[in-house]
């Protein structure tokens, strides 16, 4: 049997590194782009994704759009991966319920594509929550050109 003894220096060690972690969040949060969304107006949902992200430390801005198909023609989205939301982060964009550790992946490989998306609504996505199993989805990663493939799989 193993038995660990904790002193009162390892729980201070362990608050203070916890401490410091919680200080430089918040600039580690400014390092992400803003993210400016779009949804047609009304949805829940949407406001749920655009929580978790800001749980995840980015800074979202959420907007009714009666036109987000028109937008989402004009930021060069593939009609085939709509989602239920269009977002705006630097030159990206950002379709759909697509996982916040998915953005912040993508924004390290400084990739020259146009986006992610996340086709549809699907169960269990971020802001799509339930209380049943979540389906299986894939984040796909596209192209100015249209082209797309898959980036991820939940």
């Amino acid at each position: 049997m193993f038995v660990q003894s904790i002193n009162r220096r390892d729980v201070l060690r362990t608050f203070g590194i916890g401490a410091v972690a919680f200080a430089m969040a918040p600039a580690f949060a400014a390092n992400y782009p803003a993210i400016a969304a779009y949804r047609n107006p009304g949805c829940g949902c949407c406001e749920k994704w655009a929580e978790r992200l800001r749980q995840a430390g980015f800074a979202v801005t959420m907007e009714d759009d009666p036109a987000l198909d028109e937008r989402r023609g004009r930021l060069g989205v593939p009609a085939e991966l709509a989602g239920c939301h269009t977002a705006r982060m630097g030159d990206y964009v950002i379709e759909g319920h697509v996982p916040p550790e998915d953005i912040v992946s993508f924004l390290a490989t400084k990739s020259n594509a146009r986006g992610l998306a996340v086709p549809g609504m699907p169960v269990g996505s971020p802001g799509m929550e339930s209380d049943g199993p979540a389906e299986a989805y894939e984040v796909f990663v596209f192209m100015a050109d249209g082209k797309s493939e898959v980036y991820a799989r939940h």
